[in-house]
């Protein structure tokens, strides 16, 4: 099976597609862009489910409580990420000392 023969039909088949011209028109007919635009700005909007609308709000307050937090417990944070992070004292010796007075 030598495909460079010329009397392969695969090579007669490639040569005859090479050698054929398209002449069919490429542009889209006449009123086309148009209508599809006016498709596009026709549809209507899909109602939103109860659901979705909830769990919008729902994350936009998840949202204010994780800002919440964060300001909440910036101190500690920021100390956490601190170049000599605090070593904590024994917290049973601190409650004991601490409920004694």
């Amino acid at each position: 099976m030598n495909l460079s023969d010329p009397h392969h039909p695969w090579s007669r088949l490639s040569a005859g597609a090479r050698r054929h011209v398209d002449e069919r028109g490429v542009a889209a007919p006449y009123g086309f862009a148009t209508r599809v635009a006016a498709l596009a700005m026709a549809t209507e909007r899909a109602r939103v489910s109860l659901f979705e609308r909830f769990s919008l709000r729902a994350m936009g307050v998840a949202c204010l409580l994780l800002l919440g937090s964060l300001a909440a417990n910036y101190s500690a944070i920021s100390n956490a990420f601190a170049e000599e992070p605090l070593v904590p004292g024994d917290p049973v010796a601190e409650l004991l000392d601490g409920s004694s007075s």
